[in-house]
């Protein structure tokens, strides 16, 4: 009796061991899920590109020490005044498009990095920037890193004009984000996204 009563014992606690692993398992599933539903949501297309970059489980690892890292940065909004000079800048660049579609391209790159610096971004290492940027822009980010490569090849001169509206049309996107423009008051996308180009400057056949 006493064999077969320690075999039941036995046998409750392996049950019972089992169970808890059975839990511990389906609690870290689910924990793995909404951690994985929140970088989802708020890296957006940025979390697709990190999965595919380093799969789904170091990329959630990069993702939180991301958002780790940006909770220490001394990020501010800016107020309308500083948000309505910035943008009158913006305005001159694009008008110097039609004349000067390289030095256009380059003052509006220039003009990302200083809306970056006030709002409280580090802007000495381009892809660390990139990173930070994406924990609270992960749907527009891209349009940095297009618009810096036509950049690089314009600084070589290797872009053509379609490529420099191109990387105009990017910086701009980005832009408007980090200026916080009230949507109320942002441009119709006909106005934005166009430059105009002129007898002075056509795009190459």
């Amino acid at each position: 009796m006493a064999d077969s009563g320690s075999w039941i014992t036995v046998a409750g606690l392996v049950l019972a061991f089992a169970v808890l692993v059975i839990v511990a398992v389906r609690m870290w599933r689910d924990g793995s899920r909404r951690r994985a539903e929140h970088l989802r949501e708020r890296f957006g297309p940025e979390y697709d590109i990190a999965v595919a970059q380093y799969g789904e489980g170091r990329a959630s690892e990069i993702l939180e020490e991301r958002e780790r890292r940006v909770s220490e940065l001394p990020l501010r909004s800016l107020p309308p005044s500083e948000r309505a000079h910035l943008s009158r800048s913006w305005g001159l660049t694009q008008k110097r498009f039609v004349d000067s579609p390289q030095l256009a391209v380059r003052e509006a790159y220039e003009l990302v990095l200083r809306t970056l610096e006030v709002r409280g971004y580090q802007i000495r290492d381009f892809d660390q920037c990139l990173a930070d940027l994406s924990v609270d822009y992960g749907a527009v980010v891209q349009h940095l890193r297009v618009a810096h490569a036509l950049d690089l090849a314009n600084s070589a001169g290797r872009a053509n004009t379609e490529e420099l509206r191109q990387a105009l049309v990017h910086y701009r996107v980005l832009f408007e984000g980090l200026l916080g423009t009230p949507r109320e008051k942002i441009p119709p996308a006909s106005q934005r996204y166009q430059p105009v180009l002129d007898h002075h400057v056509s795009a190459p056949r």
